[in-house]
């Protein structure tokens, strides 16, 4: 049975992909696209009653799972230096060769015959498998009817598409499933290689620009994780991952090499100073932000720093990770603080949340462990949505300017009401995000430095969060029309992540005992111990109840202007000014530029961050 569900969650997504490529009509698309996303979920959650458990997958045809590995990861690396070479990118084409040669090296004159199991699942990659599973297929649903409504752009064609986002949950299962350091270095390429694709998708030339510094980027990223690869090879005579992470704490060279893999896992996770390449990507259609650079793809290097955070707790990898986590939680609150670009505010929001997990690894307690894995199930679930509200506003009023959405809720009260609610979901109580912030903070109690960050974080994500969800309900909607009128592919998905994020808070207890907390850890007090005050719960979906109800009249209600001590004149907002002058009256968010301008404040914050990992380096390797 595990090797029938690694078959379901690995290869199952590659050949759906491939058949989207070649059968290329619409309807033939939607039930490939679906019924992959039904039998992804399905084995998902048959495999959860399967953990734990370790395989060896069996050749399929006489061919070795492990030489399609070998030869794919070849392939996949001359695949990135040709598009380097036509995107005329040296830096591409050097880092593709830098890593075929030191692979050729390694795999010809080093490595030695291994015989652990080669696939594993454990409660932490269940998380990321479930994550997947559940959320990619609801936002690839959604795609199908947004892509048709977006238009076709010259040269873009569908698909292609679905052909690479669909490969990318498989990609996705298969890291979080491996056992092997090669072989999660091959999902770790395919998900760089997928996220190019989809990030020029247009073809634009701001397409090709952001695209090609995704690239270098995770490409730089790949480098690093090869080469630590390498050196815990040379240091420990073992690629085996479950063995590696309990024998206990890396130290000397050893524990220079996850550096090298730590420092790949941030470039992935688009923590500080490697945040360029999501804030990038954010020119993607939104499903493949909403997939890709929010709810899965960047969660890969939060995974990776979880998972080998017990080979380096304690350590002064860890605490720099720590650091560079928690500086990462509060530059990027302050940079979405300075955003009216809804895309930008998400992604930001993106870098700071990871950044707190990123924390979380570097912690390493079994606590702030806990905290980082259901992060990143509420994480996923909160930000997803988010971004697939932002898909339906954009698309129906045409701009993604929080401005452009003040008093949205009088024009599209149900978009605007599930985008309110799932930004709140991300800052009150009893909802999770909040909780496992409290989880973080208890754990950090030892490091005043670290315990100010998170502080400070948290205080700049309730206002950014507050702003946008007050915009969207209050004030008259003065924008052009916008008739929901979604597609059913459209609103479902959005119902169904919406109930999710309720439903997790809901059952947090036991996603806290049954996934994210280490197996073997007893945790006291119990950082659930608020969950048991279910009427808080209540409580809190009462008064979201009575506040939509006190504003369902908001598209009738009949405002008066302001009174600015002018002469009103005929029409809302203007009055008569100086020199018998119309003056408009216009209301906006203060944004405090001067303070948290992205080319005022990214120069700072990446240093910081720059030095907190060139420090980070040195300490390992005293």
């Amino acid at each position: 049975m595990p090797q029938t569900l690694a078959f379901m969650l690995i290869v199952l997504p590659f050949l759906a992909g491939a058949a989207c490529f070649f059968l290329r009509a619409r309807a033939l698309r939607q039930v490939i696209v679906l019924g992959t996303g039904l039998a992804l979920a399905a084995s998902a959650l048959i495999l959860a009653a399967k953990t734990p458990f370790a395989v060896s997958p069996g050749s399929v045809l006489g061919v070795a799972p492990g030489l399609v590995v070998r030869l794919g990861d070849f392939a996949l690396l001359g695949l990135i230096f040709y598009y380097g070479r036509r995107d005329k990118s040296r830096l591409v084409m050097f880092l593709a060769a830098a890593q075929a040669a030191m692979l050729a090296v390694f795999e010809v004159f080093i490595l030695e015959h291994q015989t652990h199991p080669t696939l594993a699942c454990d409660r932490l990659s269940l998380v990321l498998v479930l994550i997947v599973c559940l959320v990619g297929p609801l936002i690839c649903a959604y795609a199908l009817p947004y892509m048709r409504g977006r238009g076709r752009p010259a040269g873009a064609g569908q698909p292609g598409f679905f052909m690479a986002m669909i490969a990318f949950l498989g990609a996705m299962n298969g890291l979080a499933l491996s056992n092997d350091l090669i072989w999660f270095y091959f999902f770790f390429e395919i998900t760089t290689l997928c996220s190019y694709l989809l990030i020029r998708h247009d073809k634009t030339d701001i397409a090709r620009e952001n695209a090609l510094r995704a690239l270098w980027i995770n490409s730089l990223a790949g480098l690093l994780l090869l080469a630590g690869v390498v050196w815990i090879y040379l240091a420990k005579a073992s690629l085996d991952i479950r063995a590696l992470v309990s024998a206990g704490t890396f130290s000397g060279p050893a524990l220079f090499a996850l550096v090298l893999v730590c420092a790949a896992g941030l470039a992935k996770a688009a923590q500080l100073p490697f945040q360029g390449w999501l804030l990038g990507a954010m020119v993607a259609p939104t499903p493949v932000s909403a997939l890709l650079h929010s709810s899965t793809m960047v969660k890969a290097g939060v995974f990776l720093a979880l998972r080998f955070a017990p080979a380096f707790a304690g350590t002064a990898l860890g605490r720099g990770l720590a650091l560079a986590g928690g500086l990462s939680f509060l530059a990027a609150a302050a940079l979405a603080v300075g955003q009216s670009n809804g895309k930008k505010v998400l992604a930001y929001s993106t870098v700071s949340n990871l950044g707190l997990m990123i924390a979380c690894a570097g912690l390493g307690s079994p606590w702030a462990l806990a905290a980082g894995a259901l992060l990143m199930i509420f994480h996923a679930l909160g930000k997803g949505l988010l971004f697939l509200c932002l898909g339906c506003v954009e698309q129906r009023i045409g701009s993604r300017d929080i401005e452009d959405m003040r008093g949205l809720f009088a024009g599209m009260p149900l978009t605007a009401g599930i985008t309110a609610a799932a930004a709140l979901t991300m800052i009150l109580p009893p909802f999770g995000m909040l909780l496992c912030k409290w989880m973080a903070l208890e754990s950090a109690a030892g490091s005043l430095a670290l315990v100010v960050l998170l502080a400070l974080g948290s205080a700049l994500t309730v206002l950014y969060w507050t702003r946008w969800a007050g915009g969207l309900l209050a004030g008259a909607y003065s924008g052009p029309a916008a008739a929901e009128d979604q597609p059913r592919l459209m609103r479902w998905p959005l119902a169904l992540l919406l109930a999710g994020a309720f439903a997790a808070c809901v059952f947090a207890p036991g996603l806290l005992r049954g996934l994210a907390l280490p197996a073997g850890a007893v945790l006291a007090p119990d950082p659930m111990a608020a969950f048991r005050l279910y009427p808080a719960l209540l409580a809190a979906a009462a008064g979201l109840a009575a506040a939509l109800w006190a504003l369902s009249g908001a598209r009738t209600i009949k405002r008066p202007g302001p009174y600015m001590s002018g002469l009103s004149m005929p029409g809302p907002g203007a009055y008569l000014g100086p020199m018998d002058r119309p003056v408009a009256v216009a209301a906006g968010n203060y944004y405090l530029d001067r303070l948290f301008g992205e080319r005022r404040l990214t120069p700072w914050v990446n240093a910081a961050a720059g030095l907190i990992l060139l420090f980070t380096a040195g300490g390992a390797l005293s």
